[in-house]
C-alpha cells in the first residue's frame, strides 16, 4: 500500500509537471499574439502618418525636419518586422518544439506508470497465491490434526469395530498427506514469492521509478532551455532594434533649421520691392520755402539731367495703359497713390493673363514675381518631361514599326501609323507650350534682375548724393500745400520702382523697327490684343520674344499683340528712330 500511494504522489507530481509545460507555452502563445498586434499597430501607425500620394504633404517633405519624420516612420515599420520576427521565431521555436514533446511526454509519462501498475499488480497477485497456500496448508494441518485425533480415539474405544478403526486410520494417513502437499506447495508458493518480490522491489520498481526520474529531469531541462530560447529570440533582434534606433537618431541629427529656414524663405519669396519711407505731412502751417522759384527750377533741371535710377525701365510697356493723367491724379499726394496701391486687388496687365476655368490665370501674373517665376519654371519643366515621354513612346513605335517592316508576318507596319501622327502632333504642341512658358519666364527673369540692378543703383545715388535726396523731400508741397507732378518726378530717385509704377509713370512710347502685313484676320477679343485685316499693314515695334506674339502698332492710341504667324514682318534697322503712323 505504501508503494502504491508513492505511485499516486508520483503520478500527481509528473502531471504538475505536464501542466507547467503546458502553462509555459499557452504564456509564450499569449506573447506571440501580443508581438503579433503590436508589430500591425506599429505598421498602421506608420502607414497612418506616410504622405499621400499627389498631395500637399508630399511638398511638405522637402524640409528637414519633415524628411526626418519620414525617416523615422520608415524605421518604425522596421522596428515592427523585427517584432514579427520575435512572434515567429517564438512559435516556431518554442511554442511548436514544445507542444510536440509535450505529447510525447505524455505518452512516455503513460507507459512508465502502466508499467509500474502492471508490476505493482503482479506483485499483489502473487501475494493473493501466498496468502491462498497458506490458508490451504493451515486447513490441512487442522484436518489432518482432527482426522489424528478421531483415528485416536476410535482406535481407544473398545466397542468400535476394527473396521471403523481401520477406516479412521486410512482417512488420518490421507489428511496427513494432503496437510504434507499443501505444505509443500505453500513452501514453494512462498519461495516464489519471495523471488518475484525481490525483483520486483529492487529490480522493475526501482528502474521504473528511474525511467519516471530521467523523464522528469528532461521536462526540467527543456522548460529551462525553452526559457532560454525565449529570452535568446529577444537578444537577437536587440541590435536590429538598435540599428533603426540609431537611424531614428541619424534622422534627428540631420534636421537643419537653417536650411529649412531658406527652403521657406525661397518658397514664399515675393520678389516685391518694400516700400519707401513716408514723408511727413505738416498740415498745421503752410511750409515756408527756403529757396526761390529760379533755385527750384534750377534745381528741376538738374535733376531731369541725372539719371533715375530708380525709375522703371522703358525699354518695354504693358500695353494698353492710359499715360494721360488727369489733373485730379496729378495733384493726387503720393501717400493716397501708396494707400490705394496696398489696398486694392493687383492688376492684370498683360492679355497673356487668361483665366482657365477659375483656376488662376495661365501665364501665374496674378502671383509676386519671385513665386511667379518659379511657378513657370515648374510648369516648363513639367511640359519637358511629357516631352520626353511622347518622345520615348514615339521611338518605342517607330522600333516596332521597323519590327513589323522586317518581319511582316508580326503585325502591319500601317497599323502604327496613325499612333506616330498622334504622338508627332502632340511633342508639336507641347514644344510650343514650352516656347510659350519660356518666353514669359525670360520676361519675369529680367524684370527681376532689372530691378535688382535698379536697386543697387538707387542705394549708390542716395549714398553719394544725400544732399539731392533731402532738398526733394523738402521742397514736395507748393505754397499752397498740394502736390505737383515734379515732386512725383521727383520722388521716382528715392523710391525704389514697384509694378504700380507702371499706373503712375509716364513712359515714352516704344519706336517702330519695321513693318508687317498682316497674313490673315485676326479678331483680337482678349486684354492686351489688336484687332487686323487681311492684307493690313502696321508697324511692328517688339519683336516676337519666343512666346509666339508680336507687338504691333496701328496708330498713337492703338497698339497690341498679334500671333506671329498671323503677320508677315518687315524689320527695318535704319528705322529703330522713326515715330510714323498710318
Amino acid at each position: 500500500m505504501k508503494q502504491k500511494d508513492q505511485f499516486d504522489n508520483l503520478e500527481k507530481h509528473t502531471q504538475w509537471g505536464i501542466d507547467v509545460l503546458e502553462k509555459f507555452i499557452k504564456f509564450v502563445k499569449e506573447r506571440t499574439e501580443i508581438e503579433l498586434s503590436y508589430a500591425k499597430q506599429l505598421r498602421n501607425l506608420s502607414k497612418k502618418y506616410q504622405p499621400k500620394k499627389n498631395s500637399r504633404e508630399e511638398e511638405e517633405y522637402r524640409y528637414t525636419s519633415a524628411r526626418a519624420f519620414l525617416a523615422t516612420l520608415n524605421e518604425m515599420n522596421d522596428y515592427a518586422g523585427q517584432h514579427e520576427v520575435i512572434s515567429e521565431n517564438m512559435t516556431s521555436l518554442i511554442t511548436g518544439e514544445l507542444t510536440r514533446y509535450v505529447q510525447e511526454l505524455k505518452q512516455e509519462r503513460k507507459s512508465h506508470f502502466h508499467d509500474g501498475r502492471k508490476a505493482q499488480q503482479h506483485i499483489e497477485t502473487c501475494w493473493k497465491q501466498l496468502e491462498a497456500s497458506k490458508r490451504r496448508f493451515e486447513r490441512d494441518c487442522k484436518e489432518a490434526d482432527r482426522a489424528q485425533q478421531y483415528f485416536e480415539k476410535m482406535d481407544a474405544d473398545i466397542n468400535v469395530t476394527k473396521a471403523d478403526v481401520e477406516k479412521a486410520r486410512q482417512q488420518a494417513q490421507l489428511r496427513h498427506q494432503m496437510a504434507e502437499d499443501s505444505k509443500a506447495e505453500y513452501s514453494s508458493t512462498l519461495q516464489k514469492f519471495n523471488s518475484e518480490q525481490h525483483d520486483h522491489y529492487y529490480t522493475h520498481i526501482p528502474h521504473i521509478f528511474q525511467k519516471i526520474q530521467e523523464m522528469e529531469e528532461r521536462r526540467i531541462v527543456r522548460i529551462g532551455e525553452s526559457m532560454k530560447t525565449f529570452a535568446e529570440v529577444d537578444r537577437q533582434v536587440i541590435p536590429i532594434i538598435g540599428k533603426c534606433l540609431d537611424e531614428i537618431t541619424k534622422a534627428a541629427e540631420s534636421i537643419d533649421h537653417k536650411n529649412d529656414s531658406q527652403l521657406v524663405i525661397e518658397a514664399f519669396k515675393s520678389g516685391f520691392e518694400p516700400p519707401g519711407d513716408v514723408d511727413f505731412e505738416d498740415f498745421t502751417q503752410p511750409m515756408k520755402r527756403t529757396v526761390s522759384e529760379s533755385s527750384l527750377s534750377n534745381s528741376r533741371g538738374d535733376g531731369k539731367s541725372e539719371p533715375k535710377f530708380g525709375g522703371k525701365s522703358k525699354g518695354k510697356l504693358w500695353p494698353f495703359i492710359k499715360k494721360n493723367k488727369s489733373p485730379k491724379q496729378q495733384k493726387e499726394p503720393l501717400s493716397h497713390r501708396f494707400n490705394e496701391f496696398m489696398t486694392s486687388k493687383p492688376k492684370i496687365h498683360c492679355f497673356r493673363s487668361l483665366k482657365r476655368g477659375g483656376a488662376g490665370p495661365e501665364d501665374f501674373s496674378n502671383l509676386p514675381p519671385e513665386q511667379r517665376r518659379k511657378k513657370l519654371q515648374q510648369k516648363v519643366d513639367e511640359l519637358n518631361r511629357d516631352i520626353q515621354k511622347e518622345m520615348d513612346q514615339r521611338d518605342a513605335l517607330t522600333k516596332m514599326k521597323d519590327v513589323y517592316i522586317k518581319n511582316p508576318q508580326m503585325g502591319d507596319a500601317a497599323s502604327v501609323d496613325h499612333r506616330l501622327a498622334e504622338l508627332g502632333q502632340n511633342i508639336e504642341k507641347l514644344r510650343l507650350e514650352v516656347q510659350k512658358f519660356e518666353g514669359w519666364l525670360a520676361e519675369v527673369e529680367g524684370r527681376l534682375s532689372m530691378r535688382s540692378e535698379a536697386r543697387r543703383q538707387s542705394g549708390l545715388y542716395e549714398a553719394q548724393n544725400p544732399s539731392a535726396v533731402n532738398s526733394c523731400a523738402q521742397d514736395r508741397e507748393s505754397p499752397d500745400g498740394s502736390y505737383t507732378e515734379e515732386q512725383s518726378q521727383e520722388t521716382e530717385m528715392k523710391v525704389p520702382a514697384t509694378d504700380f509704377d507702371d499706373e503712375f509713370d509716364d513712359e515714352e512710347p516704344l519706336p517702330t523697327i519695321g513693318t508687317c502685313k498682316a497674313l490673315y484676320t485676326f479678331e483680337g477679343q482678349n486684354e492686351g490684343t489688336i484687332s487686323v485685316a487681311e492684307g493690313e499693314m502696321l508697324y511692328v515695334i517688339e519683336e516676337d520674344k519666343g512666346d509666339g506674339w508680336t507687338r504691333i502698332r496701328r496708330n498713337e492710341d492703338e497698339e497690341g499683340y498679334v500671333p506671329t504667324s498671323y503677320v508677315e514682318v518687315y524689320l527695318d534697322k535704319n528705322a529703330k528712330g522713326a515715330m510714323t503712323y498710318i
